[in-house]
């Protein structure tokens, strides 16, 4: 089993004896994973940089005091891959962060399409760009990642089509593609970007746009996947092909 991850503000630079971890995460490691003096962990600062340490003392409920092996940073991915997702019904939003961010996406940026039945406004919406955000810090911690996936504001469909007017690979998973993301010719380097649509499919309008930004229409198989798995599979999907699973 490897060591859990705690996630602090910030590390000190090199090894170091008598590092506290408190507050949530203190408390977390103490009363809900209950360690103990002498087991392994790891903190990181969910942007790439961490330490291994050993746990050297337990204060109260909330207090871990750690020995750190020394800091290191863990260089960005490549090819960066960014998944759009549009925004899905109930807690599949979180759902699709969740396992994106286990299977090693790199950013996720939330889309208002036109088919979207959730939309977020106001105060609605920024708890739940929390919820997203939250979620990915939590699956981060729980795949023991290092470096966590950004979760942006909710773009437009405008501020997609700049998004994919910059990358360096750009797909849009519709049913109307007849090439396979499968075989698709990917870059070595820079960033990949992938639209997901939501349960209602990307509409005609929104997928011309997305095709003028330079986007192409893929199809990722014979059978059909909600928006909320869809992400991953795809991201899946391109990062065993870039050799990123190897």
């Amino acid at each position: 089993m490897t060591a859990p991850v705690f996630v602090v503000d910030e590390l000190p630079d090199g090894a170091g004896r008598g590092f506290v971890l408190d507050g949530p995460e203190g408390r977390h490691a103490v009363s809900v994973k209950r360690l103990r003096v002498g087991e392994d962990v790891v903190l990181t600062d969910g942007a790439g940089r961490w330490a291994e340490g050993v746990v050297a003392g337990v204060e109260g409920k909330d207090r871990l005091v750690v020995d750190l092996h020394g800091v290191r940073e863990e260089p960005e991915e490549a090819p960066r891959i960014t998944v759009v997702q549009a925004l899905p019904k109930g807690d599949r939003g979180e759902l699709a962060v969740e396992t994106m961010t286990e299977v090693g996406v790199d950013a996720i940026v939330p889309w208002a399409a036109s088919r979207c039945i959730t939309q977020w406004k106001g105060e609605r919406g920024l708890k739940a760009l929390g919820k997203w955000r939250a979620t990915a810090r939590e699956a981060g911690k729980q795949s023991r990642r290092v470096r966590f996936p950004s979760v942006a504001d909710a773009a437009s469909t405008r501020q997609v089509a700049s998004l994919l007017a910059k990358a360096d690979f750009a797909a849009v998973l519709h049913e109307s593609g007849d090439r396979p993301l499968a075989a698709a010719e990917l870059p070595a380097g820079g960033d990949i970007v992938l639209v997901v649509g939501p349960e209602g499919g990307v509409s005609p309008e929104e997928l011309a746009v997305f095709e003028e930004a330079g986007a192409v229409a893929y199809r990722l198989g014979r059978t059909v996947l909600r928006t909320s798995t869809a992400g991953t599979a795809a991201a899946a999907l391109l990062l065993g092909r870039t050799g990123r699973w190897s």
